[in-house]
């Protein structure tokens, strides 16, 4: 985009002094991206638990010069000039909204509850060979999301595809007037976010919402959606079942393919798309719906359907070769999709050298001679070390590039691989589908066997922004990310949570927050449990102890006079009642006496631990302890003059005890996705998917036995499928014998016999399935919260036993 100050101003109702002709080229709400730069609009957006404008004294030492806010922070009054307006919020959609107007070209708005990104992608990959599109980069679909999408129209552009999500009520109005869609697809109805609606019938009429301005919707007809359809909005509807509808479709199977006969008033035919499964169906025949409604023929129908293709909208991380990590995005390669996936590069980097692979970029509508000039400035933004360039057109524009290396395909960068030097560094995999970047990703992963542990990094974030609406804009959060994230992985959550500028990360021993400062880890780490062993590690690698005895605090003080240490930094436990670990009522004295006037340590923090914050049975109990927490920290206080932080509150007792917040709480199980209150967990997004995939099918007969111990006795012709996970990698062996399953294909396969060391088996007598497909050990089903149900334990548990031999896959949607 490029537009003045002035004319921003005019169309937000900004209220604005100073210099109004600076021309403004990109819009930024992330206080974090390195591509932030002098003619960068920032939107200090406000959220339920953060206020962005607390980070823009940051950005004017940057180089960011204007920003549209709320209030003017006393810290940034006379550094940079202000468009001050009622909503920040508001004020990015109603830009949003002016630049739209500013173009006339077909746009597609998607919505529904399922399948809008997939319909978008397909749409995309079918049209772009005649148009140049605009679409929305990955899943931005919200209230943030589209106007963003919206705001990186370009002069290039003549066609536009926009996918638009809401979550309840008097929502969808804002996305229209930003969308603006001649064209509207609803993919379905599902129960995605029904908690934000009163009915199936207050859904609908929302989402219909987006298409009260169109020129024609697309939808599959059912009675439930005509019903609320108003008369004077077109519609071309397609269906299996209605022969009244626009398109009469019948399928039927082929190999792993689908044949779909298409009835459209006199005139059919036939295609093939390379699927089976019914929603990957019903996207694509969305996408015909389009190729049909603006008048593609028969032969490039046929064509481009059948090569439609799996979509992957993921962002993974993994563990690479030679101590590196591998950023996996090598479906797509995209200008928009680039820069948001080196924001994530820089969000999850492990170390400072970071690398690029970068295929030619396809359809940006963009001179090549101006797209590869911005890409280096992309690049340079971003302090990328080396460029590794794949293709011929990216090979021709080398000479932009500080450090890069081309190659003109695939092929021949993989055959050079022996040859190029990888070791302790970041690499983003980027590449165009063509160019089968996951060939590079498959040579340059830690190799491992088959069975993984995913974790979700959006659901990570969107349960911690759930706890942190909870509390108030002063309460500080810690979350702990002991046990290795609870099983999940140490660094690469600890990285996610310090690029959401939480306060504390909690650690149990020293070990583990070492490994998180080498790794460069900045947010002060709390140590838990410190062992009177690591004091000295703790304090060369400025960590913070939980001092809980008056031994351990005069054996921290001895270390602390040696290393001549002036207000080092601790944390006093008191024990109010669990009995585990703490000072008592009756040392409290002795511990005012010992830090009265001492100057080698700080008393940082004073906190306590609850018992039963989960358990509202003892409710009285809880209150007792927060009243003794309350006694004991105010005299400690009182008596040394400070004014520390402090904190009681656990996951549960965020929920459950909210006026104990204090100055900060402690978030933990809660983050990973699981309480214990059953109508929180269904506001909490599920974090780890442990998968694994089907090595061997055989079928065995009536009489025979699976398993050691021959524990159990088929009964019938029934047919097993092993699995390579066992009690090794975490699996309990009383998970066996007919207690839990897995998932195969969304359906129930029983475990049957003993859980081995590495393996166990299954019954599929009545799945159909295959040797290699993959299988769900917990995730969504069963649930970690389920299994440990059946096991008598607790969540915790199942997460933390999952074996360090399983390899840990991070994602990003």
């Amino acid at each position: 985009m490029n537009l003045t100050i002035a004319t921003i101003s005019k169309q937000i109702n900004a209220s604005f002094e100073g210099d109004a002709s600076l021309l403004i080229d990109a819009i930024s709400i992330d206080s974090r991206s390195l591509q932030n730069g002098p003619h960068t609009l920032f939107f200090a957006l406000i959220g339920p638990n953060n206020d962005a404008h607390s980070y823009m004294i940051d950005l004017i030492q940057q180089g960011v010069t204007h920003f549209v806010v709320q209030y003017i922070p006393e810290n940034c009054v006379g550094k940079a000039q202000f468009l001050v307006v009622q909503n920040t919020l508001t004020a990015l959609q109603e830009l949003a909204s002016y630049h739209r107007s500013l173009f006339h070209f077909p746009v597609i708005g998607v919505t529904g509850s399922n399948g809008k990104t997939i319909v978008k992608e397909w749409l995309n990959f079918l049209l772009s060979p005649d148009y140049s599109i605009i679409r929305s980069p990955k899943s931005y679909n919200s209230q943030v999301g589209v106007p963003l999408s919206v705001l990186a129209i370009a002069k290039q552009h003549n066609f536009g595809i926009f996918e638009a999500g809401i979550s309840t009520v008097n929502e969808m109005s804002h996305l229209e007037k930003i969308i603006q869609p001649t064209l509207g697809i609803l993919t379905n109805i599902g129960s995605a976010h029904d908690e934000g609606f009163s009915s199936i019938g207050e859904k609908i009429k929302e989402k219909l919402q987006l298409f009260k301005h169109c020129d024609l919707l697309i939808y599959n007809k059912n009675k439930t959606i005509d019903a609320f359809l108003k008369p004077t909005l077109k519609t071309f509807s397609w269906s299996f079942k209605d022969p009244t509808a626009n398109v009469f479709i019948q399928k039927s199977s082929i190999l792993d393919k689908t044949k779909l006969h298409i009835q459209l008033e006199s005139y059919a035919f036939d295609i093939i798309i390379p699927f089976q499964d019914d929603a990957s169906i019903e996207n694509a025949i969305h996408c015909l719906m389009v190729l049909l409604h603006l008048g593609y023929d028969r032969v490039t129908i046929e064509h481009r359907m059948y090569l439609l293709y799996p979509v992957e909208m993921r962002l993974k991380v993994k563990d690479g070769i030679n101590s590196t990590t591998i950023i996996d995005d090598s479906y797509s390669s995209d200008f928009q999709s680039l820069k948001i996936a080196l924001d994530f590069l820089e969000s999850q980097k492990q170390y400072k050298k970071k690398t690029l692979i970068l295929s030619d970029i396809f359809q940006s509508g963009l001179s090549n001679e101006e797209l590869y000039s911005k890409v280096s400035q992309l690049v340079i933004s971003n302090k990328i070390n080396r460029v590794i360039g794949i293709g011929t057109t990216i090979t021709a524009f080398k000479h932009k590039f500080v450090n890069c290396i081309t190659y003109p395909t695939t092929a021949d960068f993989l055959a050079q691989l022996d040859n190029a030097t990888f070791g302790n560094e970041t690499i983003l995999i980027k590449g165009a589908r063509s160019f089968h970047f996951e060939d590079i990703v498959l040579a340059l992963e830690e190799k491992t066997h088959e069975t993984v542990l995913e974790i979700n990094l959006n659901a990570i974030s969107h349960n911690l922004n759930f706890f942190r609406s909870k509390l108030q804009p002063s309460t500080k959060m810690m979350v702990m990310v002991k046990a290795f994230g609870y099983g999940n992985g140490g660094f690469e959550i600890a990285k996610l949570l310090e690029h959401h500028q939480v306060d504390y990360l909690g650690v149990a021993f020293a070990d583990e927050g070492i490994a998180l400062k080498t790794a460069g880890i900045h947010l002060p780490i709390m140590v838990l449990n410190p062992e009177s062993t690591s004091f000295s590690a703790i304090i060369q690698h400025q960590l913070e102890p939980e001092i809980y005895s008056l031994k351990g605090l005069r054996s921290f003080l001895k270390i602390a006079e040696q290393k001549k240490l002036k207000h080092f930094p601790i944390h006093i436990k008191l024990d109010t009642g669990m009995h585990r670990l703490g000072f008592e009522k009756d040392t409290i004295e002795e511990l005012i006496t010992i830090l009265k006037g001492n100057t080698l340590v700080s008393v940082k923090s004073i906190l306590s631990h609850l018992a039963t914050s989960d358990d509202l049975n003892h409710q009285a109990f809880v209150e007792s302890q927060i009243e003794l927490f309350e006694n004991l920290s105010s005299r400690l206080m009182a008596e040394l003059n400070i004014q520390p932080i402090r904190h009681i509150l656990n996951t549960s007792g965020i929920s459950n005890f909210p006026k104990a917040q204090y100055d900060m709480v402690r978030l933990g199980i809660g983050l990973y996705g699981v309480s214990n209150d059953a109508e929180e967990q269904k506001e909490l997004e599920n974090v780890s998917t442990l998968k694994s995939v089907i090595s061997q099918i055989r079928t065995i007969p009536a009489g025979d036995s699976v398993g050691y111990g021959r524990r159990f006795m088929a009964e019938k012709s029934t047919k097993v499928a092993t699995i390579p996970i066992g009690y090794a990698d975490g699996i309990a062996r009383l998970w066996g014998n007919g207690v839990g399953y897995v998932s195969i294909h969304h359906q129930k396969a029983t475990i049957i016999g003993s859980v081995c060391m590495d393996m166990l088996m299954v019954d599929v007598t009545a799945i159909d399935c295959q040797e290699g497909d993959a299988v769900i050990i917990f995730g969504e089903s069963p649930t970690v919260m389920e299994m440990a149900e059946k096991l008598h334990t607790i969540p915790y548990e199942i997460l933390t036993s999952i074996s360090q031999r399983v390899k840990r896959v991070f994602y990003r949607e």
